[in-house]
């Protein structure tokens, strides 16, 4: 199994050099993630240096993220300038021989891509994301770049079975699904059990899954439903599930450690290193 993380660099990604990616690789890590904030703007010679500091350190760029406006937003005028800069971040991903180019679906929330919307829901919306993601998988195309895009409970995206909908309504061999199963837990039963939200998702899309944000999460004490994050293999997501069909479905994809600090990293590390020997599973 492939093992990255989605952190453990600068946050400013001009800042990385080989001493940054060698401690990726020295902490266990094949594979990292590349955030790039404005890829409009990115200098093509600061994408050529970060590139030498991954190959030097032998470090795969298991997938090149960045900021573009939203992608389902209403105003077309947005919505086309969030084409061109997931665009730009496709050429950039070309540029750096990214494993893949994330995309999120965005929300119709201005507070952020994450947040709720009751408007995320509806066909209209679902329409312009089908749009959207065909011009984008046609630039991917033409670049050799494969994207995989990401759901959640509260987006347009917030099934697998509307993912499949959404890659079938596309139809292009580059646009490919980053499972992170976490995003999906929208109940207590989905918490407590997650084994039928699991297989349910490597049934309707483990042919298309390119990439797992390893995360986990547990339920606080509250009046109404709160999910938090945590340390992986401390909540509970259902690990043992989650590793076996992923090396059954995707055994070349990445499976990424995020949103955790630095101090924290090396700790779910060492916790997926150890439900991998338990379970049989070799990790690179």
């Amino acid at each position: 199994m492939k093992l990255g993380v989605a952190g453990y660099l600068p946050s400013d990604w001009r800042k990385t050099d080989i001493a940054a990616t060698r401690r990726v690789v020295e902490a266990g890590f094949s594979g990292a993630h590349i955030f790039i904030n404005k890829p409009l703007e990115a200098d093509p010679a600061d994408v050529q240096r970060v590139k030498q500091a991954y190959d030097e350190a032998g470090l795969v760029v298991a997938q090149t993220n960045g900021w573009y406006e939203c992608l389902i937003n209403p105003d077309e005028s947005v919505r086309a300038e969030g084409i061109r800069g997931l665009a730009a971040l496709i050429r950039i991903g070309r540029q750096l021989d990214t494993r893949f180019v994330y995309v999120r679906p965005g929300s119709i929330n201005p507070n952020g891509h994450w947040w709720p919307h009751r408007d995320n829901h509806i066909p209209e919306t679902f329409d312009r994301l089908v749009d959207t993601m065909k011009k984008a998988s046609a630039i991917a195309e033409s670049e050799g770049v494969i994207l995989g895009i990401e759901g959640h409970v509260v987006s347009t995206l917030d099934t697998t079975q509307r993912v499949r909908d959404l890659l079938d309504a596309v139809g292009s061999k580059a646009l490919k699904f980053n499972f992170d199963p976490v995003n999906f837990v929208g109940t207590v039963h989905d918490l407590y059990d997650p084994a039928d939200l699991l297989n349910e998702a490597y049934d309707v899309l483990g042919k298309d899954m390119v990439a797992l944000h390893a995360k986990d999460c547990t339920i606080q004490d509250a009046h109404i439903l709160h999910l938090a994050e945590v340390i992986p293999c401390t909540g509970y997501m259902n690990f043992e599930l989650l590793m076996t069909r992923w090396v059954e479905c995707c055994p070349e994809g990445y499976f990424l450690i995020e949103h955790l600090p630095d101090d924290k990293v090396l700790i779910a590390r060492e916790a997926i290193a150890l439900k991998a020997k338990q379970l049989g599973i070799s990790l690179e």
